[in-house]
């Protein structure tokens, strides 16, 4: 819903040349969502909502990261140690602040091309689990029949 309404807002400020976005055009990608904001009533209140919201998307991504590593680690446990979690969880958050860092601009893009290559084979894996998903169900409706 937010994505529908305020990309369907930031695309009509570009087509209706209103705001930064109007004038410029989509120059600075990271800031965009901000300048779309700008030219709304309560655009401050608006990004402030829309930063609690990334941050809360990135620090449950985080903790969900956490759990799986802490699962793995465990050898399949689901109720590992606390301080384990806690240590998984501290270790991943120094790795992420040390290629921030250190690498800046070019380790998130480097991060973002890695994310984005490693999803295409996975992708695929995906639809092919998608059709053996229908294979499977046509045969199971022949066998009740």
């Amino acid at each position: 819903l937010w994505m529908s309404v305020f990309g369907g807002v930031a695309i009509d400020q570009v087509v209706n040349e209103v705001g930064i976005l109007g004038s410029e055009g989509l120059t600075d990608v990271p800031l965009a969502m901000f300048q779309m904001f700008d030219a709304l009533p309560l655009g401050n209140i608006l990004s402030m909502i829309a930063v609690l919201l990334v941050l809360v998307f990135f620090i449950t991504s985080s903790d969900s990261g956490s759990l799986v590593i802490d699962s793995i680690t465990a050898g399949g446990k689901i109720d590992a140690p606390v301080p384990q979690r806690i240590f998984w969880a501290t270790i991943e958050g120094a790795i992420a602040a040390v290629l921030l860092w250190v690498g800046g601009t070019e380790a998130i893009e480097a991060l973002q091309a890695g994310a984005i290559s490693t999803a295409l084979p996975f992708t695929i894996i995906l639809l092919v689990m998608c059709v053996s998903l229908l294979m499977g169900m046509r045969t199971e409706k022949h066998n009740k029949s």
